[in-house]
């Protein structure tokens, strides 16, 4: 998030031209995620500066010129080799603990209070609500299309708009089901922290948890097809009366 001279938020949501950092995040498990990075590239960021300044003092005290003849157990030394061979080992270790305890609590899927099922086609998404029906007894269900650049409003994102959002109230344990009609397709949601495979005839599931209202955009990320890149991901996070308010309109 950035905050400008006149005190105006503005929330990173989207992709930005030559981003290279994260999405803001909108649920635990992103934020989960950029902890992690952040606290290994800050010792990776250590260890490059380590490992540049011994191969530049290598290079620099023992070329050719300056020194003929090296010493011999810097060439072949035990402890050395022990030491190069162990530390890297340690440091990964040191990594995967919290690295394998942020994988469980991602994949732990809490007792949700509401389940979307979400089906990949190609090239769009189709969204039911289980939980929910209309007049019909039907369940709530729709697609959700790629908005056409000529069709877009001004304001819109060429490449990330739809039709039809994904509607979800915050601060609710939501459960994604995901599979697909066809070919393998990838449930992806940046700064939810979601990214799950649709295969045909299988079932997956990752739950969110939003802690804050906003657009949040996601597309496809497996090569599915001539058009992988039109079938974006659009997911809309309401308070629980605006939910109720849009769920009473989708029921008629």
């Amino acid at each position: 998030m950035l905050l400008l001279k006149n005190h105006i938020k503005i929330n990173f949501d989207i992709p930005s031209p030559w981003g290279i950092y994260f999405q803001d995040s909108a649920t635990p498990q992103m934020e989960g995620l950029v902890e992690l990075h952040d606290n290994i590239m800050y010792y990776l960021v250590l260890i490059l500066f380590a490992v540049a300044w011994i191969l530049f003092t290598i290079i620099w005290n023992y070329v050719g010129t300056k020194s003929a003849i090296s010493h011999k157990y810097l060439n072949h030394g035990t402890l050395i080799e022990l030491i190069w061979t162990i530390t890297p080992a340690v440091i990964l270790i040191l990594i995967a603990f919290p690295s394998f305890k942020l994988l469980y609590l991602m994949d732990e899927v809490n007792d949700a209070a509401m389940t979307v099922l979400v089906e990949g086609h190609q090239w769009y998404w189709s969204y039911q609500y289980p939980d929910f029906v209309d007049e019909l007894n039907n369940f709530i269900e729709f697609d959700s299309y790629l908005v056409p650049e000529l069709d877009l409003v001004p304001g819109a994102l060429r490449m990330l708009e739809v039709d039809n959002r994904v509607i979800i109230p915050v601060l609710t344990h939501v459960r994604f089901i995901i599979t697909s009609d066809d070919v393998i397709h990838s449930f992806a949601s940046p700064s939810l922290g979601i990214k799950c495979d649709a295969y045909p005839g299988r079932l997956n599931q990752v739950s969110v948890f939003l802690n804050r209202e906003g657009v949040f955009y996601g597309q496809c990320s497996e090569i599915c097809g001539i058009l992988h890149s039109s079938m974006p991901i659009g997911i809309e996070a309401r308070g629980l009366e605006k939910f109720l308010t849009w769920l009473q309109g989708e029921s008629l």
